[in-house]
């Protein structure tokens, strides 16, 4: 794979079971592809995804597709699995806030 590697989010389609999220991906030599990754709808009604959150967990999947294929993968469609779910909202979880007054120390005299 090229370094000159451009991957642009086209938008996304819903369909009666899943979410399909269309990506175009351009090479160094004006050689262009698109990719569709689909999400199932339950992932959202279950709350493993966010609507917001979809096209980053979309793109790095295609990220991911497109540096493990040397050349250029030949499938240009991918699910994303409920694993892969589960490992972004890992990866994207905020830590709790420590608050914003800390007891003070107690001194030992």
């Amino acid at each position: 794979m090229s370094d000159m590697l451009v991957m642009q989010y086209m938008g996304f389609a819903c369909k009666e079971t899943a979410r399909e999220y269309m990506f175009q991906v351009r090479y160094a030599k004006e050689d262009m592809r698109e990719f569709t990754l689909t999400i199932m709808n339950e992932a959202f009604v279950a709350r493993r995804v966010r609507y917001q959150d979809a096209p980053d967990v979309c793109s790095s999947k295609l990220r991911r597709e497109l540096a493990t294929d040397a050349s250029q993968p030949t499938n240009t469609c991918f699910p994303i699995t409920d694993l892969e779910l589960d490992n972004y909202r890992l990866a994207h979880t905020r830590k709790a806030a420590k608050g914003f007054y800390q007891p003070k120390p107690k001194d030992d005299y």
